[in-house]
């Protein structure tokens, strides 16, 4: 059975339909056998202090004050979106270990990679994906992010965590900077192809290994998805599916433990769901199928 994070307090009532969507993807996931859920417990704030400036982890906790508190996006601020997030975060933490143990895990979960030290933006509200650096201070962390944006909030806990390197494979630089342990690879969003994406990720893999990676955080967003607002017109739901093969067979043959994320999507919430499902169906298929 593939190990799955979620709970029920991850939803919070807000102007997106962000964690509609969260809620939607597990429930159709519990239709299924194979998905064994866990709940994960908030996360202690007092860990997010030492990620993010405790100025603005405060800020975010109590509302105050209010154009701190909703940097990321989300407005008004309310308790409910306060509680969801320190959930989905101690999600990261609890995914990351079963993963660990088993090979492949998932959080549903989303809105990580442009938080930065200082603030949330793009609905991003904590950096999750650096947290798990931080919180496995003796692994090495790679972050694939397959997000149609790059991650440039990771890029520079980069420069913070050692122990933390980024590869961001998108189709829209949202600002994305180059560090030492920070790239990307640009696919253009209408000129591009998938034998491009397919390398990047074949690229991102040799690095992974050339760095001596113990886990791989893969972003498997679905913005780039040729129907989404952002995507790119040739990135179909066949080739989404694929792009998501690639990356299961690669950890899996490689042996290196993964865990995946939903990261972003913005198209009909029916038709969003289905997409992200499927990646749920096609990891489960790689890592548990009898040939």
């Amino acid at each position: 059975m593939l190990n799955v994070c979620f709970s029920s307090r991850y939803f919070a009532q807000t102007h997106t339909n962000s964690m509609e969507k969260l809620v939607a993807v597990a429930e159709q996931l519990q239709q299924f056998n194979h998905y064994k859920f866990h709940e994960p417990q908030p996360i202690d704030p007092e860990i997010l202090k030492a990620l993010h400036s405790p100025r603005y982890v405060e800020a975010f906790l109590t509302g105050q004050p209010t154009k701190l508190a909703t940097f990321a996006g989300f407005k008004p601020w309310n308790e409910q979106l306060r509680d969801a997030v320190l959930s989905i975060n101690g999600g990261q933490i609890l995914a990351t270990e079963l993963a660990f143990q088993h090979g492949i895990a998932a959080n549903i979960a989303q809105g990580f990679h442009h938080a930065n030290y200082d603030y949330g933006g793009s609905y991003c509200t904590f950096n999750g994906l650096a947290l798990i650096a931080q919180h496995f201070a003796n692994k090495r962390i790679f972050i694939l992010d397959c997000d149609q944006h790059g991650g440039d909030g990771t890029a520079e806990f980069t420069r913070r965590l050692e122990n933390l390197y980024n590869f961001s494979i998108y189709g829209l630089a949202f600002g994305y900077p180059t560090y030492e342990r920070a790239e990307s690879r640009h696919v253009h969003t209408k000129h591009g192809s998938f034998a491009q994406y397919t390398m990047a990720i074949h690229e991102a893999f040799q690095r992974a290994n050339e760095w001596k990676a113990d886990i791989i955080i893969y972003q498997a967003g679905m913005d780039c998805h040729q129907a989404d607002p952002y995507g790119s017109a040739w990135l179909s739901t066949e080739l989404i599916q694929k792009r998501d093969e690639i990356v299961f067979n690669l950890a899996k043959r490689e042996g290196i433990p993964l865990m995946f994320v939903l990261a972003g999507g913005y198209q009909k919430l029916e038709d969003l769901v289905n997409l992200h499902a499927q990646t749920f169906h096609t990891a489960h298929q790689i890592y548990y199928k009898k040939p």
